[in-house]
């Protein structure tokens, strides 16, 4: 337990990442934590989409960029991007992937990997351009984008954490 809760006191987001790809063991592992976050009534609305292509994490870039009005890549270089997304029917769906996102993004420091969460996912599979790519990847149904889980290697040490407000914690 002092591990995990130590996990979750250091990670950061990592917004330097080294190019080589994710190997697959570990993506594996943290794959299957998503897979375990806690959802409304155990429905399971959500959906992990893995882009390790060069083209596509390119055109997310850019697409996520176009939302943002910027030219400067969102996701930082990072080699994998995972698109959380979730049913849009369960009432659920934007806590149910937020819940995936945090597991990602703690196992994925568990494992020694940076990572960060990236939004305008709802933004982005809400156009005619992201709904197409849903469509190419096979995923049917009425899904909202939750966000992007960038993940590599970190070329930087991260900082330390900010202090926390006095006021975080009220007992009643």
């Amino acid at each position: 337990m002092r591990e995990t809760l130590n996990d979750l006191k250091t990670r950061r987001s990592c917004r330097n990442y080294r190019p080589e790809q994710v190997q697959e063991e570990v993506l594996q592992q943290i794959l299957e934590a998503g897979t375990y976050a806690p959802t409304g009534m155990g429905m399971q609305s959500p959906v992990m989409v893995v882009v390790q292509d060069p083209d596509t994490i390119h055109q997310l870039s850019r697409m996520n960029a176009k939302i943002m009005g910027t030219s400067s890549d969102p996701f930082y270089g990072a080699p994998t991007v995972i698109v959380v997304l979730a049913d849009k029917n369960r009432g659920t769906c934007v806590e149910d992937g937020s819940l995936v996102m945090g597991n990602l993004m703690n196992a994925a420091h568990a494992l020694g990997l940076g990572s960060c969460w990236i939004h305008r996912a709802k933004e982005e599979f809400e156009s005619e351009e992201g709904k197409a790519l849903l469509k190419k990847w096979g995923i049917d149904g009425d899904y909202v984008g939750v966000g992007h889980c960038i993940l590599g290697y970190a070329a930087d040490e991260p900082g330390e954490p900010k202090p926390r407000k006095e006021n975080y914690i009220v007992r009643v």
